[in-house]
Order: structure tokens, then C-alpha cells, then sequence
């Protein structure tokens, strides 16, 4: 069947909250999504969502990139299949990605485009997403993300009413509070919960080993990108093997070649590619399968707006495996409001509707005083 783009719309979004989101190298004192409409001449669409999340102010250049890059490029572009589409799209944009330096952000537009493209192509297939992915299933493992140290032991209790079985703390702020933090929390989980903590890029090879020698006896699921992203491949399997716990990583990877080589690696035990951020559905589908193949956990990133958050579900769905998707727990008006009906938490898992294509859609009345651009 053959789509042919007769429209594109973006939109940005930015909702103001009251508690920042706290990391380690910066904090999040509003929520940006932008979110993206394809057409096609059937008059039937599809929605996407680009990664922007921090610095904030990135959601209205990725738009602009939308708009006066990519835009020009689709109308009127027919495609039998969305990789296609994504291939078409790396391509054209290569040189400008090479002559801009703007590598991310042009394939951080790229991936939103796609799964809007793949949403539109499971909805005329009269399809769930997952489903034309390959699924049987429909309900996935869930933890909750983005637990702030300040206030971590009621902020997952809150999850826990929630429905949530498992969490991830933000450390990154000194081995002592970090710890303190982590072991309060640890204190207090009831049988079959799990933890997990997230150091976001925060330290050398030297403060991590330093870090992982005082973990003693708490129960950590994984510890996710102790080191920054770039770093040599020596420190992250001298890191690896002076620990039990897992080394999680992979949203700040790019690239097949890339993801080929960490998944093989064999210093990562969870690999968390971000479909917003890189390659979409089209480029990771294929690399998720590597990773179960190669006998290590998928667990997709995600920190953003709903669109974006069902688009990881229903892939990780599509594949299988032991892994969980990640669910920001942090305030965010664009989570449940750009992806309606939302998926209720219970008892950790979450169930896709058995609509056809993403199954949810923007409730545009109840996002609209959050509309920016």
C-alpha cells in the first residue's frame, strides 16, 4: 500500500512544572515535546514525537528543522514501507548533518518522522503497532524513572500506589548522598520490587570504581551510564568487571555500527537505545533483535511526552524479552495528555489498547494551553 505525504504538521509544547527534573549535569524546570502529524492522500495520519528534553529551549529549533528541512522533502513523497522513508530522509539530510555539525538534532527529526510514518501504516493496516511488528502480546513490564534524590523514599511510594513494581533513582551528586539515597530506598522494598539507579554520565573511570566498592549490599538492578557515553571501550569493561551490578547504557548511543559494537562488547548488561533520540522504529527494530540474540536485556529509554513513551512500549512488545519500559514518573502534563487513552499502570505492567497503529492519540483540547510554537 502506498502512502503518499500530503501534509505535515509540528507542534511544540511546554508545560511548566514545579518541581525541577534533577540530573547530573543539569536541571529540567519545564516539560517540551514536539510532536508531529503525518498525512497522507487517503487523508489518514500518524503521529510522532522528537527527543528535546534537555536544554528545554531545543524543542523549537527541532520544529524549525521540521518545518524548513524536512517538510520540503516529504510533500508529495510516496513510500510503500516506513524504512524507506527513514532511509530517504538520512540520506538527503546527510551532508547538512556533516556540513552543520547538527548530527543529533537532524536525526532526532529523522526518528520522529518515522514513527509517525509507522503509526499512519498500522492504523490503514487496521492494525495495533506491535502487532505489525511481530507481536502476540500486548502488555509490557514497567518501572518508574526519573525519581529525584530529594524526596526518593515518598516519591516511590507514590509509584508503588501507582502500581509501579520497580524504580530508578537519579544519582550522580556525591558518593555519600547518593548512597544515603539509594540505601534508604533499598530499605524499604517489598518482595519481587527492584531498583535501579542512573548516574547520567556523572563521573571518571576512578569516581566510579570508588562508587561501586560502597554499594555493599544494595540490591541494584543496573547501574545506568556511570561513565560518559564516549569513553573508551577499557574503562567500561574494567568497571563491568569489578562489579555484580549490570552496566546499563545506550541512550546516547547512535548508529548501528555503534550499537553493534556495545552490544557485542559483552560490558553491558541492559542496552537502552531511545527511539526519539535515534533511528526511530525503522533503525532500531533490527538492533533491538541484536541485542536479545546476543543474550542481553532490552530496556528502552525514554524521557518525554506520551507519544513517544507508547511508540517504546509497543516495540518492546514487538520483540519480547525480560525487559521493562521506562515510564518518567516526574510531573508532566504532556505524558497521559499527548497520548490518550493512557495506558494504566497495574502491578507493574502496562496493556496496549487494540486500536489500530499506536493505539492512543493527543487529546489536543487538554494540551492546548501548553502549545508554544
Amino acid at each position: 500500500m502506498s502512502h503518499v505525504i500530503r501534509q505535515i504538521d509540528v507542534t511544540v509544547y511546554r508545560a511548566p512544572i514545579e518541581t525541577p527534573v534533577m540530573t547530573s549535569f543539569g536541571n529540567m524546570t519545564d516539560r517540551p515535546a514536539v510532536i508531529v502529524r503525518l498525512q497522507d492522500q487517503d487523508g489518514a495520519e500518524g503521529w510522532g514525537e522528537v527527543w528535546c528534553n534537555y536544554p528545554t529551549c531545543g524543542a523549537e529549533h527541532r520544529a524549525k528543522l521540521i518545518e524548513t528541512v524536512f517538510e520540503p522533502l516529504l510533500i508529495g513523497y510516496s513510500f510503500e514501507a516506513p524504512p524507506e522513508l527513514f532511509d530517504y530522509l538520512t540520506e538527503r539530510s546527510h551532508v547538512l548533518a556533516i556540513q552543520t555539525a547538527e548530527v543529533g538534532p537532524i536525526a532526532q527529526c529523522i526518528a520522529g518522522l518515522d514513527i509517525a510514518a509507522w503509526d499512519l501504516t498500522a492504523r490503514k493496516a487496521a492494525l495495533p503497532l506491535h502487532r505489525l511488528l511481530g507481536s502476540e502480546g500486548s502488555s509490557v513490564s514497567v518501572y518508574a524513572s526519573g525519581v529525584n534524590p530529594t524526596g526518593a523514599p515518598e516519591t516511590v511510594e507514590r509509584a508503588r500506589r501507582d502500581g509501579y513494581r520497580a524504580f530508578k533513582v537519579k544519582i550522580g551528586f556525591g558518593h555519600d548522598e547518593d548512597l544515603a539515597v539509594l540505601s534508604e530506598v533499598s530499605s524499604g522494598l517489598t518482595d519481587g520490587e527492584r531498583l535501579m539507579a542512573d548516574a547520567n554520565q556523572a563521573w571518571t573511570i576512578e569516581q566510579a570504581r570508588r562508587f561501586v566498592d560502597r554499594t555493599g549490599d544494595i540490591p541494584l538492578s543496573w547501574l545506568e551510564e556511570p561513565l560518559r557515553a564516549d569513553r573508551p571501550d577499557a574503562e567500561w569493561r574494567a568497571l563491568a568487571e569489578q562489579t555484580k551490578i549490570p552496566i546499563a547504557a545506550g541512550e546516547n548511543i547512535r548508529g548501528q555500527h555503534d550499537f553493534e559494537h556495545k552490544i557485542n562488547s559483552g560490558y553491558l548488561g541492559v542496552v537502552q537505545p531511545d527511539i526519539c533520540k535515534w533511528g526511530g522504529i525503522s533503525a532500531n527494530l533490527p538492533i533491538v533483535r541484536g541485542i536479545l540474540a546476543a543474550g542481553v536485556r532490552y530496556c528502552p529509554h525514554y524521557l518525554g511526552g506520551g507519544i513517544g513513551l507508547v511508540a517504546s512500549a509497543h516495540l518492546l512488545a514487538a520483540v519480547g524479552g525480560d525487559g521493562s519500559l521506562e515510564v518518567d514518573y516526574s510531573t508532566n502534563p504532556l505524558r497521559e495528555g499527548l497520548a490518550d487513552p493512557w495506558p494504566a499502570v497495574r502491578n507493574g505492567t502496562i496493556t496496549l489498547t487494540g486500536e489500530a497503529g499506536l493505539g492512543v492519540k493527543p487529546d489536543l483540547d487538554r494540551v492546548r494551553e501548553f502549545a508554544v510554537a
